[in-house]
């Protein structure tokens, strides 16, 4: 009799593809006595979001259309909140479109609706829905049965601190490309300052161009505004301001210095409001404190004779104090951690904020952040693994902050130059993104310290995980190593 072949749900149930939990799960699933879907939110409304107007669903009813339009200005803003209200909804599904939601969420939001502010990739993968009034009613529907997952949006101090580090960034990036475009008017010149100096934003060469704009001529009265601190002599800077001055470029270079000065007045504008937004924002007190180094081993103390190295503030960092706002206002220090400097933890605050208690664990803080590739699971196996194209400014700080531990020291610095000699530079960066994101959601959930303990630590580790690895495989051969 021939043995019959077992379906994938007993090959699940009885081999090592799902864990004790996740059986029951699916056990319970398939047992169950209705597979209908459930109703969620009965009282939902979908809204189809535009610049000109906004097209709003409910449930059906036989006295009043079921699709309404309203538009964008505040006056029908209000009126829609109004007829939502006799309408019966609760609860308020909508696509992140643009910025045109942000206004329409923020009254909603303040009329006592709950708000789902979904990702249109979500809700697109239904082809024939071309129309508005299709659009609303496919939203309402989705949200009615509990099918769409809200976005994650910081709290509203956060959002004013958001808005201000990001308009900070905006100019601090114009101003790096009008010191580019100084460099190119000198050289236009034939002006090879920039080969003198490592950056004509300092304070020499910002001196030599003010003098350059004011009259000076002169390549050795010019070299003497040499800072003390540069590394070029006097002849050098002195060799390098011969050219020939034209009076079109000399114009085009005073317009961009002009440039250069607002943004740079716009800049300390800037930090003068950041720094009331923040310290607006409450203290906060994580508890547990105890200090972990790496997440599977206990703390050991640093070594006697190595002292850590202090970081220097950031190039572009804000005129206050910083780092101290950041240690008050997320009850951690985010710079103890190698990679992770003023600016990085500022991002962090900015965008996400110091409570993550919207994100259960570490994995589900990586994926947000687009760091963890996604998996499409078919049958028990594994078809298709790939990397989700997130947009996301933390993830972005985070991989600048793992490629800078390439010459660090430290565990961590150890641990990239590891991932990045078995995995290549990209995949590197961004395994090590991910492993520092996992740190910081442990810092700011638990109140855990890091403690590095430096690179020659991890060394003996991986020397010692490679050892149990050939055992193993020697054993799997009828082997035994024999230490020479």
């Amino acid at each position: 009799m021939a043995k019959r072949r077992m379906s994938t749900f007993e090959r699940l149930r009885r081999g090592k593809k799902l864990n004790r939990r996740e059986r029951r799960e699916l056990e319970r699933c398939l047992e169950a006595e209705g597979a209908e879907l459930q109703v969620v939110h009965p009282n939902a409304a979908g809204i189809d979001v535009g610049n000109e107007s906004h097209f709003v669903g409910v449930r059906p009813r036989a006295s009043e259309p079921a699709v309404q339009e309203f538009g964008s200005w505040t006056a029908d803003l209000g009126r829609m909140v109004e007829w939502l209200k006799s309408q019966g909804v609760k609860t308020v599904a909508m696509q992140s479109t643009g910025v045109y939601w942000i206004a329409l969420y923020e009254i909603l939001e303040q009329a006592g609706f709950e708000v789902y502010l979904v990702n249109a990739r979500g809700t697109k993968n239904l082809p024939g829905r071309k129309s508005d009034v299709q659009e609303c009613q496919w939203l309402r529907k989705l949200h009615t049965y509990g099918l769409l997952r809200n976005s994650f949006r910081p709290p509203e101090q956060i959002r004013g601190v958001r808005t201000l580090w990001r308009l900070r960034e905006r100019h601090v990036e114009e101003a790096g490309r009008a010191v580019q475009h100084m460099q190119k008017a000198l050289t236009t010149m034939n002006v090879q300052l920039a080969n003198a100096l490592s950056n004509l934003g300092g304070t020499t060469g910002l001196a030599i161009l003010r003098a350059i704009l004011a009259g000076e001529r002169d390549p050795r009265q010019l070299a003497k505004l040499r800072d003390w601190r540069v590394r070029a002599s006097e002849e050098e800077i002195a060799h390098s301001l011969e050219g020939n001055w034209r009076e079109d470029v000399l114009f085009e270079l005073q317009q961009v210095v002009e440039a250069y000065d607002f943004l740079q007045r716009q800049i300390a504008a800037c930090d003068l409001e950041l720094q009331k937004y923040l310290a607006a924002l409450p203290s906060r007190e994580v508890p547990g404190t105890q200090p972990v180094a790496s997440p599977s081993v206990a703390v050991e103390a640093r070594p006697q004779g190595r002292k850590a190295k202090a970081k220097r503030p950031s190039k572009g960092s804000p005129s206050f104090d910083l780092a101290q706002e950041l240690r008050r206002t997320m009850g951690v220090d985010l710079m103890t951690i190698d990679g992770i400097n003023v600016m990085t933890a500022q991002v962090i605050l900015s965008e996400i904020g110091p409570d993550l208690s919207a994100f259960p664990s570490e994995a589900h803080f990586s994926a947000w952040l687009g760091l963890a590739p996604q998996r499409d699971i078919s049958g028990g196996k594994v078809i298709a693994q790939k990397s989700r194209r997130v947009k996301n400014r933390v993830a972005n700080a985070l991989r600048m902050a793992a490629e800078s531990l390439s010459r660090s020291e430290s565990y961590l610095g150890a641990r990239y130059r590891h991932l990045r000699g078995r995995l290549g530079g990209l995949k590197a960066i961004k395994a090590m993104a991910r492993y520092l994101a996992c740190l910081v959601h442990r810092l700011l959930t638990k109140g855990q310290a890091w403690v590095d303990r430096g690179s020659a630590e991890y060394e003996r580790k991986r020397k010692g995980r490679e050892l149990i690895a050939l055992q193993r495989r020697a054993a799997d051969l009828g082997m035994r190593l024999v230490a020479a």
